[in-house]
């Protein structure tokens, strides 16, 4: 009986060091937990998901090659299925979003401001409170673009001229807007044509226009061709007028647009508003963060596709203009990369 004893015994240690040695032990609650935590971690995103829609501007303007390098990077190297959309800028990129058919959009910091807090633009309307950024992009000058044939120097000589002021309601004509409020005028005071400043600049090369306003990066490739047959003069906005119109609405800055921009006289002051990359609500905070961190990572693609954003956009400034929350996602990598606390 003994000796059954001792046999039994040594099979079941002989047992335990198979069972151990072939690693079928249970695994501690520490082991548990490292495994539940590299399991969290995997992505769950299924790119095939999502169609990624970059809302950008006129074919004429930055928005478009610069949204549209936005768009590759996040189908090329990001694995999202992507396009750019041609659109009439700010105001209706901003509807876009707000409408779920754009997940991405180029804006101006001041359209952002009106439909954030229901006024100019978006008066009478709900406060749009669920507007998200995604980055701060690069500046927008206000060029009030002439030629030397109309005789305009100052902002009040478009009194009685024919005016380019930007397509209905765009960031452009926004800015035009303003521009005539801070100077005590309105659009009765000249002859105002809504059309976009790539129409505009071809009508002022057949001498249908006498002026044109254009908000955008520098150089602007329209205004530049303007200049291969025309004498290009860019209207000072400055003195008391740009004083009021900064104390009225400050996300207009002082800038200088520099002579050799457009081979001018002389460098011609003026004010800029900052765009800005706005995002869907909507989208998840795992495919805003993931698309965050590509476009940094891959920024070199962004910056080639002009001089502009090649100038502008980095990570440090990419908290520059913006005057509404990030997306959750986009906040992520921020706090990861210490940009923000």
């Amino acid at each position: 009986m003994k000796r059954k004893s001792i046999l039994l015994v040594a099979m079941v240690l002989i047992f335990s060091l198979l069972v151990t040695a072939c690693g079928g032990g249970t695994s501690t609650p520490a082991e548990q937990s490292a495994n539940s935590t590299e399991t969290s971690s995997e992505s769950t995103i299924n790119k095939d998901d999502y169609f990624i829609t970059v809302a950008t501007g006129p074919t004429s303007g930055l928005y478009y090659p610069i949204g549209g390098a936005f768009s590759n990077v996040i189908k090329n190297k990001l694995g999202y299925k992507s396009s750019a959309q041609s659109t009439g800028a700010s105001v209706e990129n901003i509807n876009l979003i707000l409408g779920g058919k754009a997940d991405l959009a180029i804006t101006m910091s001041d359209a952002i401001a009106q439909a954030y807090d229901a006024f100019g633009a978006f008066e009478g309307k709900e406060p749009q409170k669920n507007l998200r950024a995604l980055m701060g992009l690069y500046p927008n000058y206000v060029q009030l673009v002439t030629t030397d044939k109309s005789g305009i120097t100052k902002f009040e000589d478009l009194k009685g001229k024919r005016v380019g002021i930007g397509a209905p309601n765009s960031g452009v004509e926004l800015n035009a807007r303003m521009m005539y409020e801070a100077h005590g005028m309105t659009y009765e005071d000249s002859k105002v044509d809504y059309l976009n400043y790539g129409e505009a600049i071809d009508q002022m090369k057949n001498g249908l226009i006498d002026a044109a306003f254009v908000t955008s990066g520098i150089p602007n490739a329209t205004i530049m061709e303007l200049g291969t047959t025309n004498k290009i003069v860019i209207v000072p906005i400055e003195g008391e007028g740009a004083k009021k119109l900064i104390e009225k609405y400050p996300f207009f800055v002082e800038e200088v647009i520099p002579a050799d921009t457009y081979d001018t006289d002389a460098d011609v002051n003026t004010v800029s508003v900052r765009n800005i990359m706005i995002v869907r609500e909507e989208l998840p905070e795992e495919v805003v963060y993931e698309i965050t961190k590509g476009i940094f990572e891959n920024i070199e693609d962004i910056k080639a596709s002009h001089n502009t954003a090649n100038t502008h956009l980095s990570l440090e400034k990419s908290q520059i203009g913006i005057n509404i929350p990030f997306h959750p996602g986009a906040e992520k990598y921020y706090k990861e990369m210490g940009i923000i606390k």
